[in-house]
């Protein structure tokens, strides 16, 4: 994904850089500064997790779901086809930004009527 869409692979990295300067990438990097670091998802309030499937975050957001899963949490996953990162903040009126945000409040009202 490097040199491809708004968010690339260089832009994570500068990203991830700016947030945790030297600590980038080692042991001691806090699972609250990158939750897909922590040992045990069992205690995490529902998730909601959206991704394109042509951007950056695909793989390691589908992980992270499966992660929750797999500690008996709940999660609900949507990989948007053709997505790339901000779809829906670039293109607002796309069908595929207006299916993404009608999935968002879904999921939040099921959420907030429980």
């Amino acid at each position: 994904m490097a040199g491809r869409g708004v968010w690339d692979h260089t832009a994570n990295q500068t990203g991830w850089a700016a947030l945790l300067g030297d600590a980038r990438g080692g042991p001691d990097v806090s699972p609250y500064a990158a939750p897909a670091r922590a040992a045990d998802l069992s205690d995490l309030p529902p998730a909601f997790i959206d991704v394109g499937s042509a951007e950056t975050f695909r793989d390691e957001d589908v992980s992270y779901a499966s992660r929750i899963w797999q500690a008996g949490g709940s999660a609900e996953l949507h990989v948007w086809p053709g997505g790339f990162h901000g779809f829906a903040m670039i293109t607002p009126d796309a069908a595929l930004s207006r299916e993404a945000r009608a999935a968002q409040l879904s999921w939040l009202r099921r959420l907030l009527a429980d």
